[in-house]
């Protein structure tokens, strides 16, 4: 009877024109405060940099924030709690864009700045390239003994397709206003001019890494960091011996510094998840690929079908 009902309910509404919208894959609610170990007032974010860095948002029936738009609101509640004591920052990842580094990059040190607290970065994997980007706004970094680090430089992606293009007969033509309008196009090879042009754009923003290093490590010149910085890995070891990490440790290592630092002797530590997300530990994460395997599901056509080349921080062997 209640469903014959429903039905005609349902048939009513349809004639008369009345119509109901809903969502059967809401999207994301709030971030929501876990404490994954520890006892006390005091409280240590541990807050996560894992997989590509974008500002691409998530796909799916559930469309999910940016890392950016995730990162900067992390920050936000943060920056509101004075229970808050210190930052950790979870670091996974090959690395990124230039800008979407350079954006987490800036709120880290805001965030550091406004609320005069200490930022420790443990690396897990990797922290490559815009990972170590990120890392370098840390008091202090940490690395796993089986971390890759490094990979310090700049790498412009971008593909010729004339040759393909050729093949089944279709031809691109441009209508620019300059003979430089199209430069870094797919459609026609790049020409030595043009060449030059984003080799300048790709030497101003490696200088601006090596900034971003020189000021996280001023134990290091200048000159030590060049050396360091032609695009090589590093392992967490060699990374301590070469200066770029402070030390070796895990990631209870790297609380316990962000606790000593902060003058703390209890603490608890917390993350912020959205809700139906699981966690137990200071291990606990998202379920998502490793941070190479993140590159297989990084939409790098999207980049080409943006018609702009795309200037990476970012370790892709």
């Amino acid at each position: 009877m209640r469903s014959r009902s429903a039905l005609v309910l349902s048939a009513v509404l349809s004639i008369t024109g009345c119509t109901f919208n809903f969502s059967l894959f809401p999207g994301p609610g709030p971030l929501q405060e876990t404490q994954v170990s520890g006892t006390g007032k005091a409280k240590v974010l541990l807050m996560e940099v894992s997989g590509v860095i974008s500002s691409q948002e998530g796909d799916g029936f559930v469309p999910t924030p940016s890392m950016i738009a995730n990162i900067k609101e992390q920050l936000s509640r943060a920056a509101q709690d004075d229970a808050v004591k210190a930052l950790v920052l979870r670091i996974n990842t090959p690395g990124g864009t230039v800008t979407a580094s350079d954006i987490i990059h800036h709120e880290v040190k805001a965030f550091k700045s406004n609320r005069k607290v200490p930022v420790v970065a443990s690396i897990m994997d990797v922290g490559a390239s815009g990972g170590y980007y990120i890392a370098a706004a840390a008091d202090s970094v940490l690395a796993h003994p089986s971390s890759v680090t490094g990979s310090i430089g700049v790498i412009m992606l971008t593909m010729n397709a004339k040759g393909l293009l050729e093949k089944v007969g279709v031809e691109a033509t441009a209508v620019a206003s300059g003979p430089r309008k199209d430069m870094g196009s797919p459609f026609r090879a790049m020409t030595p001019e043009e060449r030059s042009i984003f080799q300048g754009l790709i030497d101003s923003f490696y200088q601006r890494f090596l900034s971003v290093v020189q000021e996280g490590r001023p134990n290091l010149q200048m000159d030590q960091i060049k050396k360091l910085a032609d695009g090589r890995i590093y392992t967490g070891d060699q990374a301590k011996a070469a200066g770029l990490v402070d030390d070796i440790g895990y990631l209870e290592d790297a609380v316990e510094l962000a606790k000593k630092k902060a003058g703390v002797t209890e603490a608890r530590v917390v993350m912020y998840r959205r809700p139906g997300e699981y966690s137990n530990n200071v291990y606990s994460k998202l379920m998502a690929p490793s941070p190479l395997a993140a590159l297989g599901n990084f939409d790098l056509m999207a980049f080409v079908r943006s018609g702009a080349p795309q200037f990476m921080y970012l370790w892709m062997p």
